[in-house]
């Protein structure tokens, strides 16, 4: 039975940083291709960082640059370190496979508010 938790969200100011936790147990971070998502208010949650099995990383046009998804094997943990962060970055954050859908299971989320 897959489970995700994700922790580390929190009320920041701009220009700060920030890094989200996923422990994960049912599926394997490390051999399954991951991501992180957002849904802010109102809108659709996309897909703003994934990581290959491989390890390779590929980012939305708005993280690019700013945040890096990483992943501890051995922990069966995925990260996602947040910099410069922005208020456009309010959403909650979630993880799950690349591919995960709406009718997939998917975990409580972290939420980030980015705010002066």
């Amino acid at each position: 039975q897959v489970q995700l938790v994700e922790s580390g969200g929190g009320l920041v100011q701009p220009g700060t940083s920030l890094t989200l936790s996923c422990a994960a147990s049912g599926l394997s971070v490390r051999f399954d291709a991951m991501g992180w998502y957002r849904q802010a208010p109102g809108k659709e949650r996309e897909l703003v960082a994934r990581i290959t099995s491989g390890g390779t990383g590929d980012y939305a046009d708005s993280v690019r640059g700013r945040f890096i998804i990483t992943r501890d094997s051995y922990k069966n943990t995925m990260y996602l370190q947040m910099n410069s962060l922005k208020p456009g970055d309010t959403a909650i954050y979630y993880c799950n496979k690349q591919h995960a859908g709406a009718s997939d299971y998917w975990g409580q989320g972290t939420q980030v508010t980015v705010a002066s």
